[in-house]
Order: C-alpha cells, then sequence, then structure tokens
C-alpha cells in the first residue's frame, strides 16, 4: 500500500472513528486508562473519553507527554499523529532504549472533537481555563468593545461590523489587538477565549492524569498540538513553559533556535492567561519540564478566526435549521484540519521529529 493511503488510515472522520481506532492500536501495548465525561455524549450519542496510553514502565523517571484534542476540533489532526506515533516501530524502540516512557492522551476535549467545534461543553475555551479560580480572574478590558462586532445576532456579520473590526486592529495596534482578541476573556461567556468561571471538566481530569503519571518523575516533556495558525502544514514551535530564560533555553536547546516565545512577541500566539502548559510546574512540581505548543498552520488567520467567530454563533443558537448547523460545523472542521495527503505527511512527519527529539533531551 503507497505511504499516503497507509498514512491517511490513521486520521479520522468522526471522533467516535478516532476513539475507535485510538483503542484498538492502544490494545496490548501498554497501560489504558478512559475517563469517561459523567455529563456529556457526543454528536451521535456516543460515549466521550479523555483516553490515555501509557507505553514503558511505570517505574520510569523521565517522561513525556503528547496531548491532542485540548481544542476539540483540532482533534482531527492530533488523534491523527497521535495514531502515527503509535504504529511507528521505531520510535516506539527509541523511547524503550532511552527510557523514556510515552504517554499519549486522546482527546482532551472530546465534546469539542465530536461535535466540530473549538471549544467545550460549556462554551470554554479550555485554553484559557488552567486559572487560579481562588484569585480574582484577569480583566481583559478590550475585549468588550470589540464582541458586539465579532458575535453578532445574525450571521453573517454584517459589512458595518466587519469594519468596525477592522478599524479597531488599526487603533489598538497588531500587538494590543491580538491580546484583546485572544489572551482569554471571562466576562462574555458567549464570545470567543472565553476562559470560564470555574475549572471545567478537562482541566480537572488533565491535571490528575498529570499527577499521576508525572509523580515519580524526575523529567517531564509535553507537547501539545494544535492547529490553525500560521502557513498552511508549517509547525510553529510555540515555547509553552514557564516566563523564565532557563527553560526557554532548554526547550530551544531540545527543539531548535527556532522555538518562538510569546513572551518575546515573536510566536504566531499571542500570550495567554490561563493555558494548560502552564499545569506542567504545579502538577509535577518535583521533575525539570520541557514543553512545546506545536501550532499546525491551515487557512488564513481571516478564515480561521471566522470559524472561531460562527464557532460561538452556533454554539449560541441551537435552534439554527439543521443543514445551517451543518454547514457550519464542517466549515469549523475545515478551518482547523486539511483533508489533503500532502497536509497529513506534513504534520505528522513533523510531529515524529519533534518526539524524537524531545526523547533525546529527556534521555541525556
Amino acid at each position: 500500500m503507497p505511504y499516503s493511503q497507509t498514512l491517511s488510515r490513521h486520521f479520522s472522520l468522526t471522533y467516535a472513528q478516532a476513539r475507535t481506532q485510538f483503542l484498538a492500536a492502544a490494545e496490548g501495548r501498554g497501560a489504558l486508562q478512559s475517563w469517561v465525561h459523567p455529563q456529556q455524549l457526543g454528536a451521535s450519542g456516543e460515549v466521550l473519553a479523555m483516553d490515555v496510553l501509557r507505553l514503558g514502565p511505570a517505574s520510569a523517571q523521565r517522561l513525556l507527554v503528547v496531548t491532542s484534542g485540548l481544542h476539540g476540533v483540532e482533534g482531527f489532526c492530533g488523534s491523527g499523529c497521535q495514531l502515527a506515533l503509535l504504529h511507528d516501530s521505531d520510535l516506539l524502540a527509541r523511547a524503550e532504549r532511552a527510557g523514556v516512557a510515552l504517554l499519549l492522551v486522546h482527546a482532551v476535549n472530546p465534546y469539542g472533537f465530536s461535535h466540530r467545534c473549538r471549544v467545550n461543553e460549556d462554551g470554554i475555551d479550555l485554553n484559557r481555563n488552567f486559572l487560579d479560580f481562588s484569585q480574582p480572574l484577569p480583566v481583559n478590558a478590550g475585549y468588550a468593545e470589540l464582541h458586539p462586532h465579532l458575535l453578532p445576532e445574525a450571521w453573517p456579520p454584517s459589512l458595518a461590523q466587519e469594519e468596525a473590526l477592522a478599524l479597531a486592529e488599526v487603533r489598538l495596534g497588531s500587538a494590543g489587538w491580538r491580546d484583546a482578541l485572544s489572551s482569554g476573556q471571562s466576562s462574555h461567556p458567549d464570545g470567543v477565549f472565553y476562559s470560564g468561571l470555574g475549572p471545567a471538566w478537562s482541566n480537572t481530569t488533565l491535571r490528575q492524569v498529570l499527577r499521576e503519571h508525572g509523580a515519580g518523575c524526575d523529567q517531564v516533556g509535553w507537547i501539545d498540538v494544535h492547529t490553525g495558525l500560521g502557513p498552511e502544514g508549517h509547525g510553529e514551535k510555540i515555547f509553552a513553559g514557564r516566563n523564565q530564560a532557563a527553560d526557554l533555553a532548554r526547550a530551544r536547546a531540545c527543539w531548535g533556535a527556532d522555538v518562538f516565545s510569546p513572551f518575546e512577541g515573536d510566536s504566531c500566539t499571542t500570550v495567554v492567561r490561563g493555558s494548560a502548559a502552564q499545569i506542567l510546574d504545579q502538577e509535577c512540581p518535583q521533575a525539570l519540564p520541557l514543553s512545546l505548543g506545536l501550532e499546525f498552520g491551515t487557512r488564513p488567520f481571516d478564515e480561521v478566526l471566522w470559524a472561531m467567530r460562527l464557532d460561538q454563533w452556533l454554539n449560541r443558537h441551537p435552534d439554527a435549521p439543521a443543514s445551517e448547523r451543518e454547514a457550519g460545523r464542517q466549515r469549523v472542521r475545515s478551518a482547523f484540519y486539511i483533508d489533503t495527503p500532502e497536509w497529513r505527511g506534513m504534520v505528522t512527519g513533523q510531529t515524529r521529529v519533534a518526539v524524537l527529539q524531545a526523547l533525546a533531551a529527556l534521555a541525556l
């Protein structure tokens, strides 16, 4: 069978298919746990779960975590990359020789994966939800100005609303615009990049997974697979650790000088408040952290932002006609997943390289 066809088999049309393939590939390979969502079902009534496979001994002191689907619909890419890793006998043998346990966390946000939306069951952007909710939440005053134009009552947005957004971007400047738009906000539950007012199920479950599997480790690496930003098929390596020079230097020593840091202002993303990666230090405080966000480009940014706005508009209007909802969900999926052999080959190849580099760094 040609390589492109073999590779395509790792990628699925639905969450249910992706989960079935992951569980089948995981059978007999290692320790498998399934954290079933206690309240939600999938788009076809299927069980939703965060499935966790550990390859390597429980006594391993070095651990590499690879997560998919934190932003649900982005799981179409991340799941395929994880399946490719599971079928990569050479890579798995290298991990074993390095003495590094590999932890694959499949579908951190299974609801969003199944329902083809970026957010979770509560409209929360999970990568803004890992906040200290015992403290006053960060205030994003700039978002309130943008919200009425981002999420109008009627869809699609009017020309006047699009012009208002363009003028706001000019007035705020590129950095101010990105911060107001995407750093996270807790004031508009129906808006984009909503942090929520408390920890989501995926938040508390992922924390428990990290505590359980990272407890005995002196080093823990984490690669979180995302899509949507940057040139099509290119995986930007985004520093996801603490704003500390030593952590950034270690990430660049592992993955290369082209690891970009939001703290330095040269990444495709802004500094995010409540990002998931920060919990590595919180849940595994004894371990030396090494973390990366791997962001694969799909469509031009305006198309991706449009899809994110549509995603939240559909969540806010469950009474929209079925044909309109289906077309909208398909558009959201296509904004975060390019269904071509070339794109699938690019994302799996770059994921493999990043994993091999992390294994080498953790084995030292």
